[in-house]
């Protein structure tokens, strides 16, 4: 059952056509990763995929139930209503509230979904009270898994380049997402964090149900724990396969090597 489909999506910005006829279909419960060289449009399909653009053609349509087939296409829909669908991302640059706490940070993703109206968050009632002593444990319990409980009262901007990395994850799965787009989680990061980042993403995978799609391009990370990896190349799919089949296709050491090669 696929839980999100791009299907031939395409956009031009002026006379430049970034991305060509973009097809995926991401399997409920799949870790796929998205590569390429640098400009081969990666982060294009990202924010066309989170409403960020908006395709010039093509449609890409999310299944709205865990468990049947009820498909809605989201390319009109705006990015906060597409995360209130169930599609969270991160950033390639890391954008947290950096001059808000570690712990406000999580809250924040929270509060699309509360139940309490404006008239009693304005008049301060129970049922606000109550909600909010809801999401703050809720937030707390999400910073546990992080390892992030200890650093709850710091400021986002004060937290080391990695534990940011983390926060932000954290704060997608806060929105409670069915598919989660990580842009180059790994960024930035030294060998020791890569590899406590990919037993993190395996980890989260399985404990929030989720279906994972990652820009990466740290290629041990991307083989270590992809099971399909897609290849664009000048805004074009050149190849989809396992990390094995990736790893050996002409196509793909051309666009990353060179003709000589």
């Amino acid at each position: 059952m696929s839980v999100m489909e791009a299907k031939s999506i395409s956009i031009v910005f002026g006379g430049l056509k970034a991305v060509t006829n973009f097809d995926l279909k991401l399997g409920k419960g799949e870790l796929v990763g998205l590569i390429g060289p640098n400009g081969a449009g990666k982060t294009t399909v990202f924010n066309m995929l989170t409403g960020v653009y908006s395709p010039t053609s093509g449609d890409i349509v999310l299944n709205t139930s865990r468990e049947g087939h009820n498909y809605k296409s989201i390319i009109k829909l705006k990015p906060y209503q597409i995360t209130q669908s169930g599609v969270a991302r991160t950033f390639q640059n890391i954008r947290l509230f950096k001059d808000l706490s570690v712990l406000d940070n999580v809250r924040i993703a929270f509060h699309f979904n509360v139940k309490y109206n404006a008239l009693q968050g304005i008049l301060r009632t129970t049922a606000f009270y109550n909600e909010e002593d809801e999401i703050t444990e809720k937030a707390r319990d999400l910073l546990k898994i992080f390892n992030l409980q200890d650093k709850e009262k710091e400021l986002a901007k004060n937290l080391p380049y990695g534990e940011q990395r983390k926060l932000e994850i954290t704060r997608a799965l806060a929105t409670n997402p069915k598919v989660l787009l990580l842009d180059e989680p790994a960024a930035g990061m030294n060998p020791q964090e890569t590899h406590d980042l990919m037993n993190l993403i395996s980890f989260i995978r399985n404990k929030f149900d989720l279906t994972i799609l990652l820009i990466e391009h740290d290629m041990s990370l991307v083989m270590g724990i992809c099971e399909r990896i897609v290849v664009l190349d000048y805004g074009q799919t050149i190849a989809v396969g396992t990390p094995e089949q990736i790893s050996k296709d002409p196509k793909v050491i051309k666009a990353y090597l060179g003709e000589g090669v």
